[in-house]
């Protein structure tokens, strides 16, 4: 049976609580499909995953930080800054979040409070790495690990933390670039061990890799789909195939943003408006109805208008 997800009826989401998305997530991968779940940094981005039918959302953290702070994935985004905005991201949507939150921003107490902070604001999954801090985006080299019983720490510490056993602790090793496939392994066999939900091996370079990956663990897996990474982009029925769970897609967004928003500037410069370009827009009604905008004013009315 599935779960279904609720919410308090005649109220916008961005004023609802949804309930029952841990249990729908962790439903989503234990079926054996692929479950596609697009990147988004702000309250926009996820909801247009959402409006698009897909049945999950990742908060990536890249995204996050160029968006919040102009910075590229190196580690300086902090945890409030974080929570802050899967806060109101998952305010916006009623599908289940996935969370990026890093190395979970210091030791065990930090793991602690970082999965009890995730999970009271709505996230229903967590992804946890082996990177010392600051850390480095996992299509980059220079990334440096903490010891295999540091990371079981933390995946214990984020395990224990959680109050609803639904909510998913995902770990992810960054081995593979600088230390091999083999101990990119091992390190995943330890930290399904020691208790993380799904398993997710950085930046594996070959579709052949890919398939040792999901040979050797035998649980639930994510695959990271990087334009332009380290590995090799697939299509989701290929990488159904090879076993894997979860797709993330963490700025295909961003990218796109970040193309077409400097094509329309430099239309605007040139030409002095943007005439071209509105066919590619959404117009101020379809805008203001993505955010729920008659649900807003109905609810204002409830109050507001004689009885």
């Amino acid at each position: 049976m599935t779960t279904p997800i609720t919410r308090r009826p005649g109220y916008p989401l961005g004023l609802a609580q949804a309930q029952g998305r841990n249990a729908r997530l962790r439903e989503l991968i234990a079926r054996d499909a692929l479950t596609m779940a697009p990147g988004c940094f702000d309250c926009l981005t996820a909801r247009l995953v959402a409006d698009a039918g897909f049945p999950a959302a990742y908060i990536t953290g890249s995204g996050v930080s160029m968006s919040a702070l102009g910075a590229p994935d190196i580690g300086v985004i902090s945890f409030a800054e974080v929570a802050e905005r899967a806060r109101r991201i998952a305010d916006v949507v009623d599908i289940p979040i996935i969370c990026d939150v890093d190395t979970g921003y210091g030791g065990p107490l930090n793991v602690v409070r970082t999965v009890r902070e995730l999970e009271r604001a709505g996230v229903s999954a967590m992804q946890i790495e082996d990177q010392t801090w600051p850390k480095k985006c996992g299509h980059e080299l220079g990334r440096k690990l903490v010891d295999i019983t540091e990371m079981e720490g933390r995946i214990k510490a984020a395990v224990d933390a959680r109050d609803d056993d639904d909510v998913m602790i995902i770990a992810r090793t960054d081995a593979r670039t600088g230390h091999g496939l083999a101990e990119a392994l091992d390190r995943a066999m330890a930290y399904r061990e020691a208790g993380a939900d799904i398993i997710f091996v950085e930046s594996p370079e070959s579709q052949d890799e890919m398939q040792q990956i999901n040979e050797r663990l035998q649980c639930p897996t994510l695959a990271n789909m990087v334009e332009g990474g380290r590995t090799p982009f697939l299509d989701a029925e290929t990488l159904a195939a090879l076993g894997y769970r979860l797709a993330i897609y963490p700025n295909s967004l961003t990218r796109l943003f970040g193309f077409q928003g400097a094509k329309l500037l430099a239309t605007l410069a040139e030409k002095g408006n943007t005439a071209s370009l509105r066919d590619q827009m959404l117009d101020h009604h379809g805008l203001w109805s993505l955010f729920d905008y008659p649900e807003w004013t109905s609810l204002e009315a409830r109050f507001t208008e004689p009885s």
